[in-house]
């Protein structure tokens, strides 16, 4: 692997759309035991065993609703095999993330903690169709396509200008980085879109599903910003169910 090539790896181990993921996940749980209790606004417990099960029926109703809309709008040759996974470490804030094993077959990995937190089954899946929406809409290549871009004009912009190695390698970087942040907040927009579609086609509400974005930081306006302001990615998900509900998106 060349130095370009490197860089990327790097970055894209970094992203919040991993290319590999590491360490290797769990399956999906089938005991109470794997999840630990979360305290609700109300201040009840919600039970291990309820956490589990919620997050089980969700990926039974919500994978096959992926796999379907992957088979029809993905490019050819796509894997759209989805294999669900949780992340079994205690220590983990809430996450969620798409990325391919080496095979190339699309992995989507749920810490503990998402699940735990979660306060409904429309939270859940509005997250599991978001993560496979990034790869039925290629993410992961368009993203390391544009950081190479990126790369490359680092590298040029040295060599112009007489960079020595560590330079070099610090323009490619750099290079690297704003170019796989070019079209992340487009990407999620993305996401977001197809994710709704998907979680609504197996019967739940997006955008009650949304409610975690009131718990998140708003990322605001940023500069390369890696994710849209949280207001704007509620909105476009409440066009989209509104669509959907008036049969305008088939």
């Amino acid at each position: 692997m060349g130095r370009i090539g490197a860089i990327i790896a790097v970055l894209m181990l970094a992203a919040c759309i991993p290319a590999i993921e590491a360490p290797r996940p769990a399956p999906l749980p089938d005991a109470a035991t794997v999840l630990p209790p979360v305290m609700t606004p109300q201040g009840l417990v919600v039970p291990p065993r309820a956490a589990a099960e919620t997050f089980v029926q969700v990926v039974a109703r919500v994978e096959p609703m992926a796999e379907s809309a992957c088979q029809a709008l993905a490019a050819r040759g796509t894997d759209c095999a989805f294999d669900i996974r949780v992340d079994p470490r205690p220590d983990q804030e809430p996450n969620a993330f798409q990325t391919l094993d080496p095979r190339g077959r699309p992995v989507i990995v749920f810490t503990l903690s998402l699940i735990s937190a979660a306060r409904n089954a429309d939270e859940l899946a509005f997250v599991l169709g978001h993560e496979a929406a990034h790869h039925i809409a290629g993410h992961i290549p368009r993203r390391m396509q544009t950081a190479e871009r990126g790369a490359l004009l680092g590298a040029v912009y040295g060599s112009v200008t007489g960079a020595d190695a560590a330079t070099m390698a610090q323009l490619q970087r750099m290079g690297a980085e704003i170019g796989a942040r070019r079209y992340s907040k487009e990407f999620e927009l993305e996401a977001d879109a197809l994710g709704a579609q998907i979680a609504w086609r197996a019967g739940y509400d997006p955008v009650r599903g949304t409610g975690f974005f009131e718990r998140l930081p708003d990322p605001g306006d940023q500069f390369l910003g890696s994710h849209p302001q949280n207001a704007q990615r509620s909105a476009q998900v409440a066009a989209v169910v509104a669509e959907l509900e008036r049969g305008a998106i088939r």
